[in-house]
């Protein structure tokens, strides 16, 4: 992989996008990264304009479009993309072409072909390409991957994982848009985190099966989805996103040979990160509140459960954007590869399939 930057000099970095995952993650992340400058931001918008100038400084860059960044590629180091969905394969290519290694939210694009020929181009061009899977390092799957590491569950059997919510209202917009070519609905957008989790933990999928619904009403895209996962060495994954849940359920609920592991409520950095909090700021990044800690072992009260509790490691998002200054300088890897996210896509495509058919699909 070709690296980037001179010895010692700041990464300058371009985002694409200043709406939530640009003003929320993506932003933030990379100002809190040594060795990475927010150096523009792409969006034509002035109160975006002004809300970026003013956490990040006067010296921040905007551009009006992503056109203006392929000509002055050469003061830039690194492109973000965090514009919707639909934009992301177009984008990438073009910051390829323009020889800009790049970033993309995820989903990097709306099939795994797509994927593929993205990560293709990248390396005929020799660049980086890497997609921002952030729940990878939230607290409790960091959590859950330590403990199956550890084999402190045994041979893991079944695999629970739930992204719920509980709006009513459709919010609108093209997240939950029913046009295709947006690329909405929760089976794309929660589901690209479970997915990637699940394979990340347990390997590839051998069979996929997927229910999904639209349940509210005035709602476009789905918005309450089940997949099930057979994985290659033998593991069951039951995913759940929902925007339809009253009564939310165990964020984690692994079963083993030996003991078990339940962990409920949602990793705190996307809350700190809306509240304006940043990984810079005094005090633990990531940790939280005991009470929340998860229990491993094994019960069958249906009242307490079982199990002690375990500390819930820190959650880590920072480590994504340092391992993509490593990577960029040539000292590490890359954090989450293109290759890796057509393999997510791959499932998703077939849960869309099985649930569109009433099939149970092999991958």
């Amino acid at each position: 992989m070709t690296g980037t930057g001179s010895t010692g000099s700041p990464l300058r970095v371009a985002l694409i996008g200043y709406g939530l995952a640009g003003s929320v993650f993506h932003a933030p992340l990379i100002a809190a990264t040594e060795g990475l400058v927010l150096d523009t931001v792409v969006t034509s918008n002035p109160e975006r304009q002004a809300q970026a100038r003013a956490e990040f400084g006067a010296g921040l860059r905007f551009a009006a479009s992503a056109d203006d960044l392929w000509a002055r590629a050469d003061e830039l180091d690194l492109v973000v993309i965090a514009s919707p969905n639909k934009t992301h394969v177009s984008l990438a290519t073009a910051a390829l072409k323009a020889g800009l290694p790049v970033v993309v939210d995820k989903p990097i694009a709306g099939t795994a072909a797509e994927a593929r020929e993205l990560a293709a181009l990248a390396d005929d061009r020799g660049l980086l390409l890497s997609v921002f899977q952030n729940r990878r390092w939230d607290n409790d799957f960091l959590t859950l991957q330590k403990l199956v590491a550890d084999g402190e569950l045994g041979d893991v059997w079944r695999f629970e994982s739930r992204f719920e919510r509980w709006r009513p209202q459709p919010k609108g917009g093209w997240r939950e848009s029913g046009n295709p070519e947006e690329i909405g609905g929760l089976l794309y957008d929660l589901g690209s985190h479970v997915v990637d989790q699940a394979l990340v933990l347990f390997g590839p999928a051998q069979s996929v099966y997927a229910e999904s619904d639209v349940r509210r009403p005035g709602a476009e895209a789905d918005d309450d989805t089940f997949i099930a996962i057979t994985h290659r060495g033998g593991v069951r994954s039951h995913l759940y996103v929902s925007a339809t849940t009253a009564q939310l359920g165990p964020r984690f609920r692994a079963l083993g040979s030996t003991a078990g592991y339940v962990k409920y409520g949602l990793d705190p950095q996307e809350a700190a990160l809306r509240d304006g909090k940043r990984p810079t700021d005094e005090g633990s990044w990531g940790e939280e509140l005991e009470c929340m800690w998860g229990h491993v072992g094994s019960g069958e009260s249906p009242l307490t459960g079982g199990g002690t509790p375990v500390r819930t490691l820190p959650g880590a998002y920072p480590a994504y954007y340092a391992a993509i200054a490593d990577a960029l300088r040539g000292t590490g890897e890359n954090p989450v590869s293109a290759y890796e996210a057509a393999s997510a896509l791959d499932v998703l495509e077939a849960a869309r399939r099985s649930a569109r058919d009433g099939v149970t699909v092999v991958v």
